[in-house]
């Protein structure tokens, strides 16, 4: 298939909740659109996009997964994401280079946290996005709840562009609001073909007042359309989609359908408003790269004619070789071309490029501007890298990669897993920017750290099934954090001889705690004192106060919630060197935290525990005993949803706990909150107190 013109192309994602019916969706996508001639289903572990093994064992989605579809005259590059936040990183990369969304939610569950979560991602993004509202077959759906949740708690701005016909089970169709049009769906041709009929004489008054909504939200994208509709002249459907299609791509607004992936409904409806409303590369906002040599604004045109620029968002380790998923900003690329890491400045050969459709590969010539391929060849090169032409090197921005909260001890089993381990980690780390990997330099062990149990889990049988690694593990263990109870300046006199040469260095730190979740501020200021010292020493002060942040104050966590500012540098005798600046940041920085007194901060997770209404006041009472704190409590469908902020170190092996107590009818979901305040008994553990 060759690429098709740039307008007509679609870049998107699929994005929800865990269990929202994601996979399904794109399963039904691809039938639709002919790519497969067989529908598999998730709980069978036949999914197309759901092709590794630990994928279709478990029922979830662990790895975001590429595929190509064709819809009317356009081309669909479709990515299906995880909605478990252990694999949060996936959606997150995937965000950076999609240009649109479609997210999924459960009419029956509504917005879970882990929606709000890809909700904000596509926000950092600024991500357009259409919404599926999913499951209308099911036992307590109600679309009207979902619509108000989208407002409140995700602040978004739905339009509701379809009516239900029928109810739970007797969900059999929707009525096309700007239409004016039922759609039935055929359930002898798997909802294959859709029969376009008249609407039912008990939805014409609803049908109308839902138009007029309509309306009058897209009004404020177009002037002429709000004029008509204020002289009640006839408005066409031509026009609403017009200003809808403007309200989506400035992210002000979000197309809302209705449908049943399992039941084959709603679907083709779904691929209509991906080609309406979303935007092709074009439409989006400009790539901004900027020279590495001198660090100067270059605005990336998505055409093949410029310059070759592309960000490495993904690196996957195919049987002991990179494989790197591209999406191109500009320019094109060719296999055989040769294309420099704007990160690292190293040239490398392309070997091969594919367009991929999950696991499997079609061979390609040439890719250009908007496309996402995969290329072979390339070994140095990490997710988050820039790719471009060795003429013009640039560098992108890369991608918010968050920390991990959980740390695994792993000792292999034998002596061939022993030589193989620390090779085959380093494999999976390109992979997964979430996951690391250190060795204890005092102990020998090896401490794995990722975003949960089932992250870590899933990596260790990885090591298992693919390299042939076996390991025995330890009891999981928190990743705390550390920070400073009160504002402190520190002087540090640096002077010492290293080969006959003194290093040398006088400067002065302000270390000023920040609120929770602030994160760490370095400042190192480039004026007053500092204009004497050369740039690229500050540079690498920067680097070492960041180093030594990271190590650190007394139990070897990072530091955070804190600004660490560089006051002064005293260069008046002229004898300040770069090593002695980077050892006395590093110094000065330990003795510093000791002054200003240390406190450690812990994990806390989000929880949304639903359990059946019998068993809510065991579950809160167990909730309270692992130092939960509960926000809030509602009923739903025969069941009691409970949100609570619950410590990290007190919830391994919850899910257990959870299904005795409710009989295995509990279920939980959690994604990492915020790090507080460690209490007593805590410290006291760690010698604090």
């Amino acid at each position: 298939m060759k690429q098709p013109q740039s307008d007509l192309l679609r870049n998107i994602g699929i994005i929800s909740h865990i269990d929202a019916g994601k996979t399904t969706v794109s399963e039904r996508i691809l039938y639709y659109t002919n790519e497969i001639h067989k529908m598999g289903e998730v709980h069978d572990g036949l999914a197309t996009m759901d092709w590794m093994d630990q994928e279709q064992e478990r029922g979830i989605t662990i790895t975001a997964t590429c595929t190509s579809c064709q819809w009317r005259d356009h081309w669909i590059n479709l990515v299906d994401t995880p909605g478990h936040i252990d694999f949060t990183i996936e959606v997150e990369r995937s965000m950076r280079v999609l240009d649109g969304a479609v997210a999924i939610f459960s009419a029956v569950e509504g917005v879970q946290p882990q929606s709000e979560s890809v909700w904000r991602q596509a926000d950092r993004y600024g991500v357009p996005r259409i919404c599926l509202i999913n499951k209308m077959d099911r036992i307590g759906s109600n679309y009207r709840r979902v619509l108000e949740q989208i407002q409140t708690r995700l602040n978004g701005r739905p339009v509701l562009l379809q009516l239900p016909i029928g109810l739970d089970a007797g969900f059999i169709g929707v009525v096309d609001i700007l239409a004016g049009q039922a759609l039935m769906f055929d359930d002898a041709k798997l909802g294959r073909i859709v029969n376009y009929q008249d609407v039912p004489e008990e939805f014409r008054d609803e049908l109308k007042r839902a138009r007029e909504t309509v309306i009058e939200t897209v009004a404020d994208f177009d002037e002429q359309l709000m004029a008509d509709y204020l002289d009640e002249k006839p408005v066409s459907q031509t026009a609403i989609r017009a200003a809808l299609r403007k309200g989506v791509l400035a992210g002000a607004l979000s197309p809302v359908l209705l449908g049943s992936a399992l039941r084959n409904k709603g679907i083709q409806p779904l691929l209509d408003a991906v080609c309406d409303y979303l935007p092709s590369p074009l439409e989006r906002p400009e790539i901004i790269a900027h020279r590495r040599d001198d660090g100067t604004e270059v605005h990336l045109a998505p055409i093949p004619e410029e310059p070759f620029c592309a960000l490495a968002f993904k690196v996957v380790a195919d049987e002991g070789r990179k494989l790197t998923f591209l999406r191109i900003y500009s320019g094109h690329l060719q296999a055989g071309d040769l294309v420099a890491n704007g990160n690292s400045g190293n040239i490398e050969k392309v070997s091969r490029l594919f367009r991929m459709h999950a696991h499997k590969r079609e061979r390609l010539q040439q890719a250009e501007a908007g496309a996402i391929v995969a290329l072979s060849g390339v070994k140095e090169v990490l997710t988050g890298d820039c790719l471009c032409d060795p003429e013009n090197i640039l560098q992108l921005s890369g991608m918010q990669v968050p920390e991990p909260v959980i740390n695994l001890a792993v000792e292999a089993k034998d002596v061939q897993s022993k030589e193989r381990l620390l090779p085959s980690l380093e494999k999976l780390q390109w992979e997964d920017p979430t996951f690391r990997v250190r060795e204890e330099s005092e102990t020998g062990q090896i401490l794995l750290a990722g975003m949960g149990e089932l992250h870590l889990d899933v990596m260790i049988q990885r090591l298992a099934r693919e390299f042939g690694v076996n390991v025995t593990t330890g009891r999981p263990q928190v990743v705390y954090r550390e920070s400073l109870k009160k504002s402190v300046r520190h002087r540090e006199l640096f002077e010492r001889e290293f080969e006959g040469k003194s290093q040398f260095a006088d400067l002065e730190l302000c270390l000023t705690p920040l609120a929770r979740g602030a994160g760490r501020k370095i400042v190192v200021p480039r004026d007053g004192e500092l204009v004497s010292i050369n740039p690229l020493w500050l540079d690498g002060l920067e680097q070492s106060l960041m180093l030594g942040s990271d190590i650190g104050a007394g139990l070897g966590y990072p530091l955070t919630d804190l600004e660490i500012r560089v006051v002064a540098i005293d260069n008046s005798s002229g004898r300040t060197t770069e090593a002695g600046l980077k050892a006395a940041a590093q110094k000065g920085l330990q003795e510093a935290t000791r002054k200003g007194g240390m406190i450690l901060l812990e994990p806390v997770m989000r929880l949304e525990i639903t359990v059946p209404s019998e068993n809510a006041g065991q579950v809160l009472g167990g909730l309270q005993q692992k130092r939960g704190r509960i926000e809030g409590m509602h009923s739903l469908a025969g069941v009691e949803v409970i949100a609570a902020l619950t410590p990290l170190s007190e919830l391994f092996g919850y899910m257990t706990e959870l299904r005795s107590a409710t009989k295995g009818r509990g279920t939980f979901v959690m994604e990492f909150s915020q790090f507080d305040a460690a209490p007593d008994e805590v410290l006291q553990r760690y010698g604090l107190l």
